[in-house]
C-alpha cells in the first residue's frame, strides 16, 4: 500500500509527481530544490543557502511522514558545480551532525530552474 505525503511547509511539486511516497517503513522523498514554499520563489544566492533551503525542506516533508532527519538512510545530491561541493558539505553537516546517512554526490549538466543543487532521500520510519 502506497501513501501519498505531502504538506504545505515543503514546495509544491512543479510537474507531476509527488513530495513524497511511503512504502511501508519506507519514504521515497523527491528531488528538492531551493524553492521558497511560502512564497514559491526560487531562493538566489551561494550553494550554502540554496543547500540549507532543501535540507529545510526535506525536514518539513520526513517530519510530515511522522519521522525526523534521523530517519533518512540514503541522500543523492545533485550539484551543478562539483566547486560546490566542500560549501555543500558545511551546510549538510549542520542538518545530519552524527545520524550520517549514506550518500552519493554527483555533478550534473543541468538542473531544473537552473538551480545549484537538488537533494533526493529515503528514510526508514
Amino acid at each position: 500500500m502506497k501513501e501519498i505525503i505531502f504538506t504545505e511547509k515543503a514546495p509544491k511539486p512543479i510537474g507531476p509527481y509527488s513530495q513524497a511516497v511511503k512504502v511501508g517503513n519506507f519514504l521515497f522523498i523527491s528531488g528538492q530544490i531551493p524553492i521558497n514554499p511560502e512564497t514559491g520563489e526560487l531562493i538566489q544566492g551561494d550553494i550554502k543557502a540554496q543547500t540549507r533551503q532543501v535540507l529545510e525542506n526535506i525536514k518539513a516533508i520526513v517530519e510530515a511522514a511522522g519521522g525526523s532527519l534521523n530517519n533518512i538512510v540514503k541522500v543523492n545530491v545533485y550539484l551543478k558545480d562539483m566547486n560546490d561541493f566542500q560549501a555543500m558539505n558545511e551546510v549538510y553537516a549542520e542538518y545530519f551532525g552524527e545520524s550520517k546517512p549514506a550518500r552519493a554526490a554527483v555533478e550534473v549538466a543541468r538542473l531544473p530552474k537552473d538551480v545549484k543543487i537538488e537533494i533526493e532521500a529515503i528514510a526508514f520510519l
